[in-house]
């Protein structure tokens, strides 16, 4: 890997490269809440401990309002271990050994680069975690919210995460580290799905020496029959990309009516490592609909947990992932969690796994004993392009309701349906090309369900042109 430039090491802390001799993890002086005060033992993995403490002394100084939270995971730090493949459930399948391959490093300042342009007049900039700009009537940092509503929501919502039962070792990370975070906050009534806010991550390394790791972070409230769309990009920045961290947590809530439009694209750097929640509260009658495409990245983990807190919710999700590297590894870990009558739910995966890649996939959708008459649909579709490659599936409906419609299904293949590549070849289409088009739109089904032009006409792009790179990458695996 090159020698990291002049700017790009100016903008980077200097990594830790052995353990400190004495502990320097403090616990902030904020108060906490009696779920979380109890006291913890003290954690066996020297390496949780020293990146917490860097996250702890890079925060010079934050918003108030993150006090509880980032108190919450500081004293979840202190027990939580390392996650291995033998430690449980959650990463039985996926391999996170990448992130111990190089001394962490923290940005001290956002690189100076020219700034990605967006088509949408509300667009938000992070640059390595730290927030750049943002623009929009219903966008502001946390710490410029004046006394009103809006920062009143923004501390409910902050002060309730500090309570997340479902949060693991990544989520900890980024609220002890995140500097500051983007709330997009749109009032009561107030309709602006068709202006979507655009939020772009753009990550950059430190060279061989370390893997720089960022901890941006993104509030949505959308109150009483509200509709907002969110559009998200991640991306290395340069041709590139180069190696990094980046550790992303999005928080969606939802009120009673309302909607929200969420794309999700994910094209990270192929030596980057890329692990995010989303985590989405519905109230009743509210509306989620979520689209992810994920190409990039050597290392991705994304859990995506959703609640549905009242009455005749919906919930729809969908997902394409594309490993089309050796050794790239892509985890969905999708949680969802019905506890009132009449919801609807509908989940659609889809994976294509080429050369030595990996894909997991673990959903679960949970329907509790009051959410009677629930409407659930799970299905996940998975082309296996290599006999090196591997995809691990584990749909998984747990009901205990006992009036509802519930339905999942999965199908792993290791070809494309031979009756549909017939109808090509039937008119004169190469098998070739036939077998191109029929993998295009496997992706394609999703990719367009973006509501929005120019991300997804940008993200069919990439996908048409990972495929055909993916021939020649699946070829090397097959020699190696």
């Amino acid at each position: 890997m090159p020698s990291p430039s002049p700017l790009c090491a100016a903008s980077c802390s200097t990594a830790l490269r052995a353990p400190p001799p004495l502990l320097r993890f403090r616990r902030p002086a904020a108060p906490v809440s009696a779920s979380v005060s109890r006291a913890a033992p003290a954690v066996s993995d020297d390496l949780v401990l020293r990146i917490a403490e860097q996250l702890e002394d890079s925060v010079t100084s934050s918003s108030p309002l993150l006090d509880p939270l980032r108190s919450a995971s500081a004293l979840s730090l202190l027990s939580t271990p390392w996650p291995t493949r033998r430690s449980g459930d959650a990463f039985r399948f996926t391999d996170i050994s990448y992130l111990r391959s190089f001394p962490i490093s923290l940005p001290s300042r956002a690189p100076d680069l020219a700034p990605p342009s967006s088509p949408f007049p509300s667009h938000v900039l992070f640059s390595d975690g730290l927030l750049v700009s943002a623009s929009g009537a219903h966008v502001s940092a946390l710490a410029d919210l004046p006394p009103g509503r809006a920062r009143d929501r923004a501390a409910a919502a902050l002060a309730a995460s500090a309570e997340f039962a479902d949060k693991d070792l990544f989520y900890d990370f980024n609220a002890v580290g995140a500097r500051d975070v983007v709330v997009v906050h749109v009032p009561e009534g107030v309709k602006v799905a068709d202006d979507p806010v655009h939020i772009m991550f753009t990550y950059t390394d430190c060279g061989a020496e370390s893997m720089l790791m960022s901890n941006p972070r993104v509030l949505v409230v959308a109150e009483k029959e509200a509709e907002v769309a969110i559009v998200e990009e991640h991306f290395g920045a340069g041709e590139q990309g180069g190696c990094y961290w980046a550790n992303p947590v999005v928080e969606i809530v939802i009120d009673a009516g309302a909607r929200v439009v969420h794309s999700y694209v994910q094209r990270q750097s192929f030596a980057a490592a890329h692990t995010k929640w989303t985590v989405v509260q519905q109230d009743v009658s509210s509306k989620y609909e979520f689209v992810e495409v994920s190409t990039g990245a050597k290392l991705n983990r994304h859990n995506l947990h959703i609640q549905q807190l009242g009455p005749e919710t919906e919930t729809e999700l969908s997902s394409i992932h594309l490993t089309s590297q050796n050794k790239q590894i892509h985890d969905l870990h999708s949680k969802l969690i019905l506890d009132h009558p009449r919801g609807v739910s509908r989940q659609l995966h889809k994976c294509i796994a080429c050369a030595a890649g990996n894909s997991i996939f673990d959903g679960n959708i949970k329907v509790n004993r009051f959410a009677q008459q629930t409407d659930a649909g799970q299905e996940t579709k998975c082309l296996i392009l290599s006999p090196k490659a591997l995809v691990n599936v584990k749909p998984n409906l747990q009901i205990i309701a006992d009036d509802v419609r519930c339905t999942h299904g999965a199908a792993i293949s290791g070809e494309l349906d031979p009756n549909e590549l017939f109808y090509f070849q039937a008119r004169g289409i190469s098998a070739e090309t036939a077998t191109d088009a029929l993998l295009y739109f496997f992706g394609a089904h999703v990719i367009k369900r973006i509501p929005f032009k120019p991300i997804n006409e940008k993200a069919l792009a990439q996908f048409k042109e990972l495929l055909a790179s993916s021939r020649q990458t699946t070829t090397e695996a097959l020699l190696s």
